[in-house]
C-alpha cells in the first residue's frame, strides 16, 4: 500500500497566513499528508506540498476535479486571516473563496470534511467591521450547505490569536517589532499605539491549530463552536507583559485614534464550553507561553539577520 493510500490527506487553504502555518505543521506531527494551498508560495512551507491556487477565480468544476484527484479528506479553510485590507476587498478575500468552495463540494460524489475558520469579530448585529461582515456571510454559507447536505462541515470562531509567527501588522506583532528595534539599538523603547481601552480573549495559535485537528476528526456538523482561553483581558495588560517578557525598558504613549477606529473599547470573551463538549478541546498554553514564544521566536530572526 502506498503512502497516498495509507496516509489521510488534508489541504489547507489560506496556508501562508499566521493560523494556516500552524494548523499544516499540527496536521503533519499528527501523521496527515499536507496539502499547502495559497496564492503565492513562501519559504517556510517547504516541508509540505505547496499548490498554487486562487480559489476565488478558479470555475467549481476545476476546483472539484482538484479536491478528487488530489484525494482530499479534510479541507481547512484558514482564508481571510488578515488586518489592514480595504473594506471593498473583504467579500473578494473572505466570502468569495469560501462561496467557490462550496459550490465545488456540492459536485463531488466524496466529499471531503471542511473546518471553516471563522472569527470573534463575526459577533455583533451585524458586525462592527467589513471584516467580521465578511467572515460572518462566510460562515453563514457553509452553515447553508451543511443544512442541504452539500457539505460536511464545522465553524470555529477563532479569538485573537499569539505566539510564534505573529503578524507584523497585528498590535502585538507591532509591540514586539519596536522592542526588538531598541533592544538592537541599545535604547529604551518609546511604543507608540491607539488608545488600548479593548478587552479580548487570546488564545495560542497553537492551541487553535490543535482545535482545527480536533474538528477534523470529530463527527460533528453543522455547528459554529468558540476558539479561545474564555477570558476577556485588557489588551494593555498584554502590552506590558510583552514588554516584561522582552526585558527592553519601553514606555508606551496612547495617542489619539483616528475618528475611524475609535470605538475600541470592546469586550469580546469566547465561550469554551462547546469547544469542550463537543471536540474534548481545551486550551493548553497560557498567555505567558504564547508571548514568551513570540518574543523568542522574534529575537532569533533578528539575531540571524
Amino acid at each position: 500500500m502506498t503512502i497516498r493510500e495509507s496516509t489521510p490527506t488534508v489541504l489547507v487553504l489560506g496556508a501562508t497566513g499566521f493560523v494556516g502555518r500552524h494548523v499544516c505543521a499540527t496536521f503533519a506531527n499528527a501523521g496527515y499528508h499536507v496539502v499547502a494551498v495559497a496564492r503565492t508560495a513562501v519559504e517556510h512551507l517547504a516541508a509540505h506540498r505547496f499548490i498554487a491556487f486562487d480559489l476565488a477565480r478558479t470555475p467549481a468544476e476545476e476546483t472539484a476535479r482538484f479536491l478528487g484527484d488530489e484525494r482530499i479528506d479534510v479541507v481547512v479553510n484558514a482564508i481571510g486571516s488578515i488586518w489592514g485590507a480595504r473594506p471593498e476587498e473583504m467579500h473578494e478575500r473572505c466570502t468569495a473563496p469560501t462561496q467557490r468552495l462550496l459550490e465545488a463540494l456540492s459536485l463531488m460524489p466524496r466529499r471531503p470534511r471542511l473546518v471553516q475558520l471563522g472569527s470573534v469579530l463575526e459577533y455583533g448585529s451585524p458586525p462592527a467591521t467589513a471584516y467580521g461582515q465578511a467572515k460572518l456571510a462566510a460562515t453563514n454559507a457553509v452553515l447553508r450547505a451543511d443544512a442541504l447536505g452539500e457539505a460536511n462541515a464545522l465553524v470555529l470562531r477563532i479569538a485573537n490569536a499569539a505566539g510564534p509567527g505573529t503578524p507584523a501588522i497585528s498590535l502585538l506583532g507591532q509591540v514586539a517589532a519596536r522592542l526588538k528595534e531598541a533592544a538592537v539599538r541599545g535604547e529604551s523603547a518609546v511604543v507608540e499605539l491607539f488608545p488600548l481601552r479593548a478587552h479580548r480573549d487570546y488564545v495560542d495559535v497553537r492551541d487553535v491549530a490543535e482545535a482545527v485537528l480536533a474538528a477534523a476528526v470529530s463527527t460533528a456538523t453543522g455547528q459554529v463552536i468558540g476558539i479561545g482561553r474564555g477570558e476577556a483581558v485588557p489588551v494593555r495588560s498584554l502590552v506590558n507583559e510583552l514588554i516584561r517578557v522582552s526585558g527592553v525598558p519601553a514606555r508606551v504613549v496612547e495617542r489619539e485614534a483616528p475618528a475611524a477606529a475609535r470605538g475600541a473599547d470592546d469586550w469580546i470573551r469566547v465561550d469554551t464550553g462547546p469547544a469542550y463538549e463537543v471536540l474534548g478541546w481545551r486550551p493548553q498554553r497560557s498567555r505567558e507561553v504564547a508571548l514568551q514564544s513570540l518574543w523568542e521566536e522574534c529575537d532569533q530572526k533578528a539575531a540571524s539577520v
